[in-house]
This record gives C-alpha cells, structure tokens and sequence, in this order.
C-alpha cells in the first residue's frame, strides 16, 4: 500500500576536494504531508517526519548536465510512496546555477564519487531502516553516465575535456552497493572502448525516446554492445518521445519555446507519459529487489 512521504535535506560533504552538495531525501513516512514548496515547485510531503521502519531499498537520481534534481522530483515522489527512500543530489558546479565543471575531466570524476558520498550520507542519517546492500540508480542524460560509472564501467575522457587535447582513462572508483540501474536518454560517448562496459552486471532498464535531439540512437547502441550480458538489459525506445520527456513536467509558467528542457516534440503528452514512466521504473525495480531478496535467503 502507498505510503505518505517524508522530505528532508542532507549536507553530503566532500573532504577530498573540500566542498559540501545537497541531497534532497524522499522517504516513505507514516506521517500525513501537505503541499509544501520544494524549490520552484510544490510537492505533498512531511517535512522531517519519521521514516518508516525498514529496511528500505535506496534509489538515487542524477540529473543531467546543468540540470536539477527537481526535475525529477514526480518520480522521486511516486517511488517514495511505494516504499523507497529516494536521494536526489544536486551535482556540485553542474547544475542550473552553477555550470562551472560543464565538460571538464573534474565533473567526471566527481559525480560518480558523489553518489557514493550521497549513499554513506543516508546510511549515516537513516540507519538500519535502510538497505545497505541494495541500492539502485536512476541517470537521466549525464546521469546516465554517472550511474555506468559507479556501478563498473571505465570511462575514458574526450579530448576537450583536457587542457592538453588528449583522451585519458577517467579514475572512478565503482560501488558494489549499487545492484540495479535505469538509463533515462542516458549520455554514453565515454564508453566507447571495446571494454568499457565488460565490468557491469548488474540488471540495467534503458529507455530512449525515438527523436531524441541531444542523445540519438548510438548511445544506447554502446550499452547494448557494451555490456557483458546484453540480456540483462532491458530496453524500449519511447514513441515521439524527445530528450527532456522523462522530466517531470514544468509549470505553466516556466513552459515555452524559451525554455527547451519545457519542450515535447509535437503531439507527445509528457504529463501522461509520467505515469507509464514511473509504473515502468517501478514494476523494474520491485522485480529486482525481490530477485535479490530472494538470492539472499538461498
């Protein structure tokens, strides 16, 4: 049965480099919410409640590049209803206000290392109510890139991405934590290399949408080649849908042809895609979690 929704927000602190992020926490809570603004937006939670006894599975979600959490927030909040705990880390110098690290070697080691950071922070202020031997990641666009990198690609940089013009090897480090995936038009040109994607395993849900401007077919076509065992990937390709389409939708107000992550390619309906979307997500996650819950009882 659905859940109501706790939110609070975590400082994740990065020694190494010296710099804190936030994480916005969505969290199955037994304590009823009320319209409550989230940024820009407004969402049905309680803030700071109690979370729910557990232990919970964890999802993570990264943004794309110069993105923002909250442009996933109606996902985060569907899947906290049903018994999630849902982190939404804004990535440090990558998001709206503040691009600096766009298509530097920087953001690429950082943002892997992030959501690390960001599942320690939960398990820090969470507890035994979490899972700590499940979690999955939800990467849309550069997120999707960060999602491969933690869970055991070997990415390798662009030749802009360095002062000097040459590719090299970008150091991540994976997390055995992370025991699922869900690629969202995922931005994929770092793995390239025959055996880039050999170390993942783990299940993947890959969806593209047909006339995606920024990310077209080949990305995909890198995991699908990539991958150790291609049918652990399960992969649809969303009709008319365009690169921003798995976004949340954007208020009346923030919604024109000024504003491109607001725009839909003609006739697709992105508000009735969120509920195919997340009940997709869903449905792929449960069927993995009780796979590994199963496992562990073997």
């Amino acid at each position: 049965m659905p859940n109501f929704v706790g939110c609070r927000t975590l400082e994740i602190t990065d020694e190494a480099l010296g710099l804190t992020f936030p994480l916005l926490v969505l969290y199955p809570s037994s304590t009823p919410g009320r319209p409550e603004a989230i940024g820009p937006y407004t969402l049905d939670v309680a803030l700071d409640a109690p979370i729910n006894p557990g232990p919970l599975p964890v999802v993570l979600v990264s943004h794309g590049t110069g993105g923002s959490p909250l442009t996933h927030r109606l996902l985060a909040h569907y899947l906290a209803r049903h018994g999630f705990v849902v982190g939404l880390p804004r990535h440090h110098a990558n998001h709206r206000d503040d691009n600096a690290w766009h298509n530097t070697a920087d953001n690429l080691v950082a943002r892997p290392r992030h959501l690390s950071l960001a599942i320690d922070g939960l398990l820090a202020e969470f507890g035994a109510a979490l899972r700590p031997d499940w979690v999955a990641l939800i990467g849309h666009s550069l997120g999707g890139y960060t999602a491969l990198a933690l869970a055991g690609g070997l990415p390798g940089s662009l030749p802009h991405e360095h002062a000097d013009g040459t590719p090299q090897p970008i150091p991540v480090v994976p997390d055995a934590r992370v025991r699922a995936l869900v690629l969202l038009a995922p931005a994929t040109v770092w793995y390239r290399a025959a055996a880039a994607l050999r170390n993942i395993r783990v299940p993947i849900l890959l969806l593209t949408g047909e006339k995606d401007e920024w990310t077209p077919d080949f990305h995909a076509q890198i995991v699908l080649n990539g991958v150790a065992d291609r049918r652990r990937v399960q992969h649809r390709n969303v009709e008319n849908a365009g690169h921003y389409s798995f976004l949340s939708p954007f208020p009346a107000a923030r919604t024109g042809p000024a504003f491109p992550p607001s725009q839909n390619p003609p006739g697709f309906d992105r508000a009735q895609f969120q509920g195919e979307l997340q009940a997709e997500i869903l449905k792929f996650l449960a069927q993995h979690l009780a796979r590994a819950a199963a496992e562990y009882r073997q």
